[in-house]
């Protein structure tokens, strides 16, 4: 029938309405449950997905409780426990930042040498793409993504531009703004804490051993010249005396030993001689 489509529709609408309005009356309509009462008629509202009746907010008395993954500009950690900034100011969040929206000053010592810790930082909030990307390839997990994304402002320049002061934050406020992320961090730390502790312990246990090595070939070495028997410098020069003469000994017998040797050869070389001469006779006297 022509008009059912229409007919159908409109139900389903007053329908909507009418389970709406009855939630609404109740003491504590659906889309407040498990919200959290600010005073003032302000709320914190959950809005999970099967929640039923009014799905509208009443902004900005009501607002909606945002996810731990929600991200808006960075902010900076400062590290309780350490009493400390964890940024170590090595720059790379501005090289890997897509619009160029960070800028990094490197303090330093009274004497001008750099150190590793920032003296001005600067994110320009206008530009930040909220991508993330600063987060991602921070080594030292000292920049992280805030929820806090009331930043309006009348003047863009110079409010939405904040320094290290606007942006720091203790740790205590990122542990409650990504709980989950806080302890998979805080577990890999303690981790790596641990094997560092490792290697310093057997770094520092083969040192020892090295250093007990020595001692005792030390040991060994002066109890070998200990028990060296000493001889007085008499006895030094005797027996140096007798060595000299054991190698004079030594290159006479070598040398006569060559004198017997020459003298042979050179018998040989006579008699061969002879020999040549008498055959020459004979073969002319027989001619």
């Amino acid at each position: 029938m022509f008009g059912t489509g229409l007919l159908k529709g409109l139900g389903v609408t007053l329908k909507h309405a009418l389970d709406t309005f009855e939630d609404d009356r109740e003491s504590v309509p659906d889309r407040y449950k498990g919200s959290l009462d600010l005073g003032n008629n302000r709320r914190v509202i959950q809005q999970p997905i099967d929640q039923e009746g009014l799905l509208t907010i009443q902004y900005p008395e009501e607002k909606r409780l945002l996810p731990e993954r929600f991200r808006y500009i960075p902010m900076l950690i400062w590290d309780s426990e350490k009493q400390e900034d964890r940024c170590t100011a090595c720059g790379i969040c501005a090289k890997v930042c897509p619009p160029q929206c960070i800028w990094i000053v490197r303090d330093s010592d009274e004497n001008g040498k750099p150190v590793t810790r920032c003296s001005e930082f600067y994110i320009d909030a206008a530009v930040c793409m909220s991508c993330s990307f600063c987060v991602e390839f921070c080594p030292f997990d000292a920049i992280k993504m805030n929820h806090d994304y009331e930043l309006a402002v009348y003047d863009r320049y110079p409010q939405l531009v904040y320094d290290m002061e606007e942006l720091t934050v203790p740790l205590e406020y990122y542990a409650a703004l990504w709980p989950t992320q806080y302890e998979e961090e805080q577990a890999r730390r303690k981790e790596e804490e641990e094997q560092k502790r490792k290697q310093e312990e057997e770094k520092a246990a083969k040192a020892a051993a090295r250093a007990a090595a020595k001692s005792a070939a030390a040991a060994t070495d002066s109890s070998t010249a200990q028990a060296a028997p000493k001889r007085s410098a008499a006895e030094l020069q005797a027996l140096a005396k007798e060595r000299a003469a054991q190698r004079q000994a030594q290159a006479a017998d070598a040398g006569g030993d060559d004198a017997a040797a020459a003298k042979k050869a050179r018998m040989e070389e006579l008699k061969r001689r002879a020999q040549e001469r008498a055959r020459q006779r004979k073969e002319e006297s027989g001619q």
